[in-house]
């Protein structure tokens, strides 16, 4: 089977919780394939978003372009409901001025049907993702 980004809403992905929502840059927008579209935070942190895949999937790499994050935790949970998450990844992103963070991870042991991104930190009052890529395909199971 192919290798796809799974995060995308035109691959069924659904951000279902966002901490925060601004108007003009709403959670969607880190899903929707456009690299000029992002969500913000508003302010105090720890933020956090979850991601749906309404399907088992199998993450071999994710792919996270941002901006003034400083600490991103991201959990997964591998139930039908989005309960139950365990501390997958934790990653202290390097701060780039003037340019987006381009963070590749390599994921080991990525069965999921939800993934909860939290920001815990971050260079300024507010941060800013524009994309989340998860490279990796459906599974039949998550047995």
């Amino acid at each position: 089977m192919r290798k796809i980004d799974l995060c995308l809403s035109s691959e069924g992905a659904e951000v279902i919780l966002a901490t925060s929502s601004d108007e003009e840059h709403p959670p969607e927008n880190m899903i929707d394939g456009n690299p000029e579209t992002f969500w913000t935070t508003t302010g105090m942190f720890p933020q956090e978003f979850i991601v749906c895949f309404h399907k088992p999937v199998e993450i071999e790499r994710l792919i996270i372009h941002s901006h003034f994050v400083r600490t991103l935790r991201i959990e997964k949970g591998m139930s039908e409901e989005p309960v139950d998450f365990e501390q997958w990844i934790e990653k202290d992103l390097v701060h780039t001025e003037g340019q987006l963070q381009n963070e590749e991870i390599t994921a080991h042991d990525g069965r999921a049907t939800y993934l909860r991104f939290i920001i815990t930190s971050a260079f300024d009052h507010f941060a800013s993702v524009y994309s989340i890529s998860a490279e990796g395909r459906a599974v039949s199971s998550l047995s």
